[in-house]
């Protein structure tokens, strides 16, 4: 049999068990927190999967073993930074937001729980949190569809707009009807698929290049600094790499994975298996570079271009059956397809609960949860529709997005975010203005991409969250000092989710820490 009908199979049971993923999830699915929060009953197992692979996407599989296969591990500090970031979120951020975002007026999604935590009675900090991820992120899904195009047509050699459709309508299904349990157990299926396919190839591979040694003589042929992370590398670069881990504290889609834990104790288990996942996917990654680069290497046939990034596809295709070649195949799209379901749901709660409910609320005429419910899933339909339509010319600017989109929702949201759950201090209008700036920043400083295709590089070469973040963080805090006028009940709430926040993760040590922090002011 042809291997692409084995391969075909593969995908038809892979996107058949997302759909039917997606039809459980609807069956519990019964009012908007269900909907947009899965009514806070992730387990940490669940939680840590859903958010790794909500985050890595495509690049993961195809973008870091490509730029490792082609320069060497210099280019392993991007993961570097990214795993030191995902701890750090994991550590600092998942226990206070779990529990700070239920004593805020159980807020289901980041402009909520800002606008709960700092009352803002002007809605104004709420809808301008919703507009940027509107925007953000319907660009964003749209590179996913566009990813999911292309690996369609790499892959089976049938049309880019066929496999735009056909993935971009299976992903939309289960997004629409089962809401975030929906995203959030398929995307736990998806991280297995990721990591275990990570795993294994490199292992098997091992087996027919030579073992270790043979790694290492392919590597030095094709460069002496091959197997360096420091040989070739510039501090600015360096740092640029490091700093994309700073952008975890405010991405949205994966945060929102921290308010929908049981209780703000699974943070500690949801760290553990979360950073576990990571290292295991970003370790298996590299591996499956410098394999390829050694399997290749000793066929003559050396990958070169873009057809590096195809380094962990056609390394599979050639060590396994068809049948098991498909499975890798399915983590490829796994991974694209879990980002742009996490982004299609967060980008309909910002328009849903963040923008259109903010007139219910504002004039008093609340509606039934039914209607926000639907309201929700048509929302998740539009969205990916206008993705899809920016997507069908294959515009390659809007791939570059990506990058510039991360940095731009870390400048926006992390400094906010992390002063929301560490300084009680942080007023409205200090969010306010620290959330444009960082936005503001990202856009001016960053690279500038056209219409024509071309890219000019950043100011000084660094990455522009560095700038965004710190200029963020800095008129945050001086406005704040500016504005602020002690409330009574925001000291109290804040003392609530440390109370809490504490009491979850060390029940025995819960009265001894607080009784002394509560009278700090």
């Amino acid at each position: 049999m042809n291997p692409i009908v084995y391969q075909g199979i593969t995908m038809a049971v892979y996107l058949l068990v997302m759909l039917g993923i997606g039809f459980y999830s609807y069956r519990r699915t019964h009012n908007l927190d269900g909907y947009m929060l899965g009514e806070r009953d992730l387990s940490p197992s669940v939680a840590a999967l859903s958010a790794g692979a909500a985050d890595m996407s495509g690049w993961l599989l195809m973008g870091l073993p490509g730029a490792i296969y082609a320069a060497g591990l210099v280019e392993g500090w991007i993961a570097v930074g990214l795993t030191v970031g995902a701890w750090l979120n994991w550590k600092f951020v998942a226990p206070r937001l779990r529990a700070y975002t239920e004593v805020a007026s159980n807020s289901i999604t980041i402009p909520s729980y800002l606008e709960n935590r700092l009352h803002d009675s002007s809605r104004s900090l709420r809808i301008a949190s919703g507009l940027i991820i509107l925007v953000f992120f319907t660009f964003y899904v749209s590179s996913g569809m566009v990813a999911s195009g292309v690996f369609y047509r790499s892959t089976f050699g049938r049309g880019y707009h066929e496999g735009l459709l056909l993935i971009g309508a299976v992903t939309v299904a289960y997004t629409l009807f089962g809401g975030f349990l929906a995203v959030s157990y398929t995307d736990f299926v998806q991280g297995l698929m990721m990591v275990s396919a990570l795993v294994a190839l490199p292992i098997v591979g091992l087996t027919r290049v030579g073992g270790v040694q043979g790694v290492v003589d392919a590597a030095h042929a094709a460069s002496p600094h091959h197997l360096s992370m420091i040989a070739g590398a510039s501090a600015i670069g360096t740092i640029s790499a490091l700093a994309w881990g700073l952008g975890y504290v405010g991405q949205p889609h994966i945060i929102v994975r921290f308010m929908a834990l049981r209780n703000a104790h699974d943070a500690i288990a949801g760290r553990r298996i979360g950073i576990a996942w990571m290292i295991f996917s970003v370790v298996g990654a590299g591996a499956t570079a410098l394999v390829g680069l050694a399997y290749f290497h000793q066929l003559d046939t050396p990958l070169t271009g873009k057809a590096v990034e195809t380094v962990y596809i056609r390394l599979g295709q050639a060590l396994f059956h068809p049948i098991i070649a498909g499975f890798m195949l399915a983590a490829v799209l796994a991974a694209i397809m879990s980002t742009i379901s996490s982004q299609l749901l967060v980008t309909s709660s910002a328009l849903v609960e963040d923008l259109y409910k903010t007139r219910d609320l504002r004039t008093g005429h609340l509606r039934p949860d039914g209607h926000y419910v639907l309201l929700g899933r048509l929302a998740v339909l539009t969205v990916a529709l206008v993705a899809m339509a920016l997507a069908w010319e294959q515009n390659a600017t809007i791939l570059k997005l990506v990058a510039f989109a991360w940095a731009g929702f870390g400048a926006a949201f992390g400094p906010t975010v992390l002063l929301s759950l560490y300084w009680r201090k942080l007023t409205r209008q200090g969010a306010l203005a620290g959330m444009i700036t960082g936005a503001l920043t990202v856009a001016l400083w960053g690279p500038s991409t056209t219409w024509g295709g071309s890219r000019k590089e950043a100011l000084f070469g660094l990455y522009e969250i560095i700038p965004g973040f710190a200029l963020h963080l800095l008129v945050a805090v001086l406005v704040s000092l500016l504005t602020y006028r002690r409330s009574a009940r925001v000291d109290e709430e804040f003392d609530q989710m440390k109370a809490l926040s504490v009491a979850m993760a060390d029940p025995d040590a819960a009265s001894e820490r607080t009784a002394g922090e509560g009278a700090t002011h």
